[in-house]
Order: structure tokens, then sequence, then C-alpha cells
């Protein structure tokens, strides 16, 4: 039966193609007294031999798109497959007790799970109880008859439908295949939604219960355009999307007549436009769609996806890598912004009631110094490379910004006395995404290089209101009047002491923000690479006076979100 669903339009673009449900199944079982113990056994032998030839598959498939140190960790899996006490254990538990596989199983790989988990001040057990945890997973599933899912395999087109997507699901995925992607929650502002967007693959987010209205295998029609996926479309319908996909095939072939333009409004002012980046990969990206800077390089990924601290050497590589592919342009490089939802196997944080006000980002960097340290020094020695601009994110006081930065003279101190080329011209600068900062901007733009706003976590930290959250995410406003009045508190303050003001958060590529943030004198807007040309051509349209005028009657005259919006589109019609 055919039935259409709303949701947020996250990423452009259209698709039709297959679902693939990305949901984890359900492995519960009962306890049961089997006398044919041997068939119990042939039947756990069978489940362990196709576990290992589908980690073996992942493996190999692991090594030829992610490299060979990233399939490492399957290594530690099928390791655990062969464990011939372990194994030995679950048979003997199956025999002695006469019980079913799943409980002979389940029975002996808890035990060994928490003797590693009690092992708390030793990290490598620690990770050995994730691998058997993961491993039962498996094995379960082929005793039980369910699929487990695993984006890395897909090898045909379909359209990604999950409850929700993590960060590493969805740098699983192959864009070849995933057309789209469709979920029950998140917004605009959500990790897998401004993936989504540098990837390049539709996506509509916050349709609520799309996984409980679909099957696998089921036709899906998604148009990320308006936010509408139509589960079994009619001919028609699969007509009227393909003809939306065309008509932005179309803009983006005029969009792309500006890669190499200015970006200057209709009175001759240029606006520096930037991108956002997490891997060196994202490079093509970001030439393909004529940035004229690297606003945020996101350097969590590169703690994410590796299996340990990343070396030093091997940080200086990937921001010499960013530095040189830029050819002579600016790039914000953005310390490690750990916490929150984005952790690390290695890294035992404590386990906090609210990660996203806890224990994270600089506040890790100043408690663990030698790490931070460490990434100090690499991006020093790759300053050479080009104009680099250092960034500290979370910052909520003066006494922060000026401990991180001592640490950071103190590193450039010593590579000069090492004989090692440092940069003199490095900004330093501060994420502006506490309002905390916001509301004291003056003080901070005395000691500062320039401000970078991080609307995702300042908009939600002033409006108390978890932007992943579906049943606040009507308080998540970009353009609500206590939201312009901080903007242009940071804005005016930068400009007071000389120096500039820029935006990596999502609102910078938001197309009803734009024209007010022009208004507002914003000097840098740093964005999806696939929003450049976009808002390109929107500032060509824009009037900087005019701008201004609808700033200020948004800020002193508007009671409400709604009214905010109505006051652009009278403006910019």
């Amino acid at each position: 039966m055919m039935a259409m669903l709303k949701g947020i339009a996250a990423s452009d673009g259209v698709a039709i193609a297959k679902a693939y449900l990305l949901m984890q199944p359900d492995l519960s079982f009962s306890k049961k007294t089997v006398e044919d113990s041997d068939g119990e056994l042939a039947r756990l032998n069978d489940a362990l031999a196709k576990s290992t030839e589908e980690l073996q598959a992942i493996r190999n498939k692991a090594a030829e798109t992610l490299g060979e140190e990233e399939a490492q960790v399957f290594d530690a899996h099928l390791m655990v497959l062969s464990d011939p006490e372990m194994i030995g254990s679950i048979e003997t538990s199956i025999r002695d007790k006469k019980t079913n596989a799943e409980a002979g199983l389940t029975e002996v790989t808890d035990m060994f799970i928490g003797m590693f988990e009690a092992m708390e001040d030793n990290p490598y057990m620690q990770e050995r109880a994730a691998d058997i945890k993961d491993v039962t997973k498996r094995v379960l599933s082929h005793l039980l008859g369910v699929k487990l899912p695993n984006p890395s395999m897909i090898d045909e087109e379909v359209v990604v439908v999950a409850h929700d997507l993590t960060p590493s699901d969805t740098a699983q995925l192959d864009r070849r295949f995933v057309k789209a992607f469709v979920t029950d929650i998140g917004g605009r502002t959500s990790h897998s939604a401004i993936m989504a967007r540098s990837l390049e693959i539709p996506a509509i987010v916050g349709t609520m219960d799309i996984t409980a209205k679909v099957a696998e295998g089921d036709i899906l029609a998604v148009n990320g355009i308006d936010g509408e996926v139509f589960i079994h479309p009619t001919d028609e319908q699969k007509q009227a999307v393909d003809a939306k996909g065309a008509e932005f095939a179309a803009q983006k072939a005029e969009w792309e007549k500006l890669k190499h333009a200015e970006t200057v409004t209709t009175d001759g002012k240029h606006i520096e436009l930037a991108a956002n980046i997490g891997t060196p990969k994202d490079l093509d990206g970001v030439r393909n769609n004529g940035a004229e800077a690297i606003g945020l390089y996101r350097t969590e990924f590169l703690y994410m996806d590796s299996p340990d601290f990343p070396t030093e050497e091997d940080q200086y590589k990937a921001y010499k890598a960013v530095l040189e592919g830029m050819d002579g342009k600016p790039v914000v490089v953005r310390t490690m912004d750990i916490g929150g939802d984005k952790e690390l196997p290695y890294l035992t944080l404590p386990h906090e009631m609210n990660p996203f006000l806890g224990y994270r980002a600089i506040r890790i960097c100043l408690a663990e110094d030698e790490m931070f340290r460490t990434q100090l020094r690499a991006l020093l020695r790759a300053s050479v490379h080009g104009p680099l601009r250092i960034m500290f994110p979370m910052i909520a006081t003066l006494q922060e910004f000026r401990e991180a930065k001592a640490l950071l003279e103190d590193e450039k101190a010593k590579l000069t006395a090492e004989g090692i080329a440092v940069s003199d011209e490095i900004q330093v600068g501060i994420m502006i995404e506490i309002p905390a900062a916001a509301v004291i901007a003056d003080k901070f733009a005395k000691e500062v290089d320039f401000f970078s706003v991080g609307t995702n976590d300042l908009i939600q930290y002033t409006m108390a209101a978890d932007r992943m959250n579906e049943r606040v995410s009507y308080l998540y406003q970009p353009y609500n009047p206590a939201i312009l009045r901080l903007l242009k508190n940071v804005i005016d303050a930068a400009h007071a002491e000389g120096k500039w003001a820029g935006m990596c958060g999502e609102m910078a590529g938001d197309q009803t923000a734009v024209p007010l943030l022009v208004g507002l004198g914003l000097d840098e807007f740093s964005m999806s690479a696939t929003s450049i040309l976009k808002t390109r051509s929107l500032m060509k349209r824009l009037d900087t006076t005019k701008m201004a005028e609808l700033a200020e009657k948004a800020i002193n005259d508007c009671d409400t979100a709604d009214e905010v919006v109505a006051l652009v589109e009278q403006y910019t019609k």
C-alpha cells in the first residue's frame, strides 16, 4: 500500500531504490533443556563457521575501502571466534548442562565479558570485552536465523532506513550504493545530516516512524529537497520525484557557473565563503564547490578513525595535506572536540548524566595536556605549509583560553629551540558556542585573533533544548531574536577590536539565515561544501545596507522566530 511520510529535508537530492533496514534485530531467546547435545553442538559450529565467513568478508571490504589499519579491528573479532579456551567452555556448557546452544554461548561469553570489564585499569582488556560482545551478537544472530545489518557490505543501490545513524554508521556508507537515507529521529544539525551533506547523499530525518512503516526491500522514492518519502510509490509519484531531481540538477548546473567567481553582494562587499571538513579526503568537494577557505577542520575524525591516539607524525601529515591542498587559502583547524556523542574506544571517559554539558573538548585537552600538546606540536610544525588558524572549542572562560594559548606558546618555544620552523603568522581564535562566551565577547575580542560561532551548540545551550530530542526540536530556533542578539553582540565585539567574526555552524549555510547574517556584518561563512555555490548565488542578490536594516528590524521589532522568517521573505522577494 502506498504511503507518504514527511520529515526534515536534511540533504538535497532525490533517489528511488529499495529499502535497506539498518536496525538491530531482536536477539532474545529462551533457555531450554535439550536431550540432543550433538545437534546443539552442530548448530553452534555452523553458526561459528558462518560468523567467521561473514567477518572475513567484512574485514576484506574494510581493508579495501578504509585501509589495512581500520580492518585490524575485525582481526580481533576473528581471534575471539577461534579462541580454543572460550569455544571449548561453550561446548562443555552445552554438553554438561544439556542446554541449547544460545544459552551455552551467552553463559560463557557473559562470564568472559564480566571478567574483562572488571579490569578497569586495563584498556586492552576492556576492548577485548567489547570484541566478545560484538562476536556474541553475530553468532547469536546465526543461531536465531536473523540478519545483522552491516552498512559497509551494501553492494546494490538502496535507501538506508534507520531509527538514527551514528557517525560511525554514516562513515561506512558507500555513496556508490547508498542513494539516500531516511531516519525516525534527528534534525538538520544532527551528525548524520551534516555527514549526508558532505557525502552529497539525499537525506530526510525526523520522520518519527519510518522504521515501523517500511519492510526490507520495499521500494522508496525519496525527495530530500522537500522532505517527502513515498513508500511503494505510484508511477506518477516516481515521475514527480524524478522531475524534482531534474529541476535540482539544472539548478546545480547554474550554480556551478559561480565556481570560480568571487563572493560579492550587489553593492560590492566581499564575504569569505568557506567549507567545513572532517578529513583530508574532503578536499575534492571543497575545490569542486569553489570554497575560498576552510572555516572548520574537525580534527576529532583523526582520533575516531584510529585504533589509538594518533601520533604527532600522523597528525602533522594530515594537517600538512590540508594546508598544501588549499594552495595558500586559509585553513581553520579546530583542536580535538571529543565528548558529547563522539567517543573514543581507547579513551575512557567518566559516565555522565549529561555528556553534552560535561567533560569534553577543551576541558579534556586542558586536563590531559600530553595528548593536547601532541596535537599542538603537529599543528605548529604544519603551519609552514599554508595560512593556519587554530581554534579552541567549548571555551567558556577567559582562563581556559589563556591556559590553552599558553600551552601553544610553550610548544612553539620548544620547537623553535629544536631548530624546527614554525610560522609567525598563525591566528589563534575560539569557537563561540557557550552563551557565557557570547555574552562577554568584548573581553575575549581583546585577546583572540578571531571568533567562529558554532551555532549548532550555541542555539541548543541558549534555548536549553537538546537538538537531537524530537520532542523539543521546535525550540531549535536559529532565527529567534534571542539568538540574533547574541550573534550581534559577538560580531560587534570582534569588529570593535579590529578582529574578524565567522560562523561554522549549520546556520551559516541556511538560506533564510544568510540575509540576516549579512546584515549583522558576519565576515566569514563556513558550511558543508555542497551549500557554497547556492549561498554564493544568494549573496550576489543581497544589498548590505538593506540587509542591515532587515537585521535591525528582526532584532528590535520581532517577538518570535516566525515573525523573523516572514520579515526575511518580505526583504528578499
